[in-house]
């Protein structure tokens, strides 16, 4: 019986990923694609783990001197017998990542590039011992991969600037054949510099960098880039005409990042997982790359691993959690009242059009709301579901997302709830007063401040959850208040239960949402539950003597609350 192929959790190197039996999806055609379309420099712009590093690594062995050729046997390239006899194994390749360049200044983040060019120049340390190099050379090649005593690179600034183009002629000399050059991760440098506060700085390292190698280089073939974010040609990419770029929205190698559904399947089908393709297509589906459906590669393959293991049976967020999602944050601060309901448009499963700018830079990222909605398109965390001119219909892609935004969404919400403590205290002393009136109140008043779920498509169970959430926060930030949310208590679990040991004093309560706005249907509801579950006896077997039991009903942005 053969052995079944391992799940590639986190592998980005595409040699280990074929010599050691890991499971590929097979993108080798983006090589084929690559050659017939070729831009003398081609960026490719994608949401982080979607593939970009695994394809970037596929160039690599497929293109650099010495390529093993049986990594790609039985794979679709394979199957261009001419491509790759005039291709396979016939360039020197320049590989870098810019992706660990985060240094919190300009002189960290400029070590860290200097580091990761002179440990790319000593791959090719093998030259020097051959005696391929003529003096000149040699002095040339000995200062790009020069180090001090601490074993860090010394190359000056003006040779960091010029250490792409110096290298790719190096070995355009020694090869007679022009170098390709593969720049993964271009924009995290930016990203960084642009959160740290040394952006300008950093742009104009990048610039020069990218200008000397890209631009006027005779030794180069061709160049690849990826990246999150299309940055502003005008900012490092200034002068650069033969520059193409291939974002989410183009159609041409929609197919080479992320997986189709076909390619779901047929993993999903390899491991014996079919059942469970309904929940990965709810959870990880609903990108659109050009005019395809794409999954993130990301979650399909760590939910598959989880399942295999044991260690998961529903869905769970994967890709969310490789980020900050700071984002989300910072859109959400800058919402007005008109943006909070195309959020909650968009939570709901609605759509909304907007203007998308693909050619910003990064000092432009927050200065108005509408470059924010171009990052979150950009990002991942919005896909496209139609265009109208220059206008794009925006969605969220799928349930994991958003579970971020609703995640975000509450924890904006607590910060802003925490900022009144007057409002907080009258409306949690109301539960203490068995003051129904001021309970509605407080509560409808706290609703008209968030964000709230209106989603048709989703299970009653779920949208109580979500008011629920709120109000379980609120509760949270009294002081001497041991609130618990589900709780067993009797004969059942209650929604959130509460006690004030110091005054004997508990609270019972019993969330409900009222479809089409029937709150005494609701509440009545709350109400049996309460009594028949008995859910007050947790809390007098924890010796409270005062129990106040409450059922609240909530519909979009209203509630109504009764005492049992």
């Amino acid at each position: 019986m053969a052995m079944t192929a391992g799940l590639p959790m986190g592998i980005e190197n595409f040699k280990e990923m074929r010599t050691r039996g890991y499971y590929y999806v097979d993108k080798t055609g983006l090589i084929r694609d690559l050659i017939k379309n070729m831009g003398k420099v081609n960026l490719f712009t994608r949401p982080r783990r979607f593939g970009k590093t695994l394809n970037m690594s596929m160039l690599k062995y497929f293109f650099e001197t010495g390529c093993d050729g049986m990594l790609f046997e039985g794979l679709e390239i394979a199957g261009e017998k001419e491509l790759c006899e005039k291709y396979m194994g016939k360039f020197p390749v320049i590989s870098v990542s810019l992706k660990g360049v985060s240094g919190r200044n300009f002189d960290e983040a400029k070590g860290m590039l200097r580091t990761l060019i002179g440990k790319e120049a000593l791959r090719f340390q093998f030259l020097m011992q051959e005696g391929s190099f003529l003096e000149a050379e040699s002095k040339r090649y000995a200062a790009l991969v020069r180090v001090n005593d601490e074993g860090e690179f010394t190359m000056s600034d003006g040779l960091l600037k010029d250490s792409l183009l110096m290298l790719s002629q190096i070995l355009q000399k020694h090869y007679g054949q022009q170098a390709i050059i593969l720049i993964d991760e271009y924009d995290v440098p930016l990203d960084k510099a642009y959160h740290y506060g040394y952006y300008d700085d950093m742009s104009e390292l990048l610039k020069a960098l990218f200008g000397q190698g890209l631009k006027s280089n005779d030794s180069l073939y061709f160049a690849v880039l990826t990246g999150c974010l299309r940055v502003s040609k005008e900012s490092i990419f200034t002068g650069l005409n033969n520059f193409k770029v291939y974002t989410v929205k183009d159609v041409r190698y929609n197919e080479y990042f992320g997986f189709t559904d076909q390619e779901v399947r047929e993993m999903l089908g390899y491991y014996g997982l079919m059942e469970h393709y309904d929940a990965v297509k709810e959870w990880y589906d609903g990108y659109r790359f050009g005019d395809l459906g794409i999954y993130c590669p990301w979650d399909v393959v760590n939910y598959c691993g989880d399942l295999r293991d044991g260690n998961a049976v529903k869905p769970q967020n994967y890709w969310v959690y490789t980020s900050s999602n700071d984002i989300i944050r910072t859109f959400v601060d800058k919402a007005n009242s008109a943006t909070r309901s195309e959020i909650e448009c968009l939570i709901g499963g609605g759509s909304i059009t907007k203007e998308i700018y693909q050619g910003l830079t990064y000092r432009d990222l927050d200065s108005r709301i509408d470059n924010l909605w171009s990052i979150l398109f950009t990002a991942g965390y919005l896909t496209q579901r139609g265009n109208d001119g220059d206008r794009t219909e925006l969605v969220i892609p799928n349930r994991e997302i958003r579970t971020v935004f609703i995640r975000q969404i509450r924890e904006w919400f607590d910060g802003e709830t925490a900022k009144d403590s007057g409002m907080l205290k009258r409306f949690c002393m109301a539960f203490l007063e068995n003051n129904t009136a001021a309970i509605e109140e407080g509560f409808t008043s706290y609703l008209k401040k968030t964000i709230s779920i209106r989603d048709t498509s989703v299970k009653k169970e779920r949208k109580e959850n979500f008011y629920h959430g709120i109000l379980l926060g609120i509760l949270g930030h009294m002081d001497g208040w041991n609130v618990r949310s589900n709780a067993e208590a009797g004969d059942g679990y209650s929604d959130i239960t509460v006690e004030l040991e110091d005054k004997d004093t508990g609270i019972v309560i019993e969330m409900k949402y009222a479809e089409n706005a029937g709150f005494e249907k609701a509440c009545s509801e709350a109400a049996k539950q309460i009594r028949e579950k008995n859910y007050e006896q947790a809390l007098l077997d924890d010796g409270m003597k005062t129990i106040y039991k409450y059922g609240i009903a909530c519909y979009k942005k209203r509630c109504r609350v009764v005492s049992v």
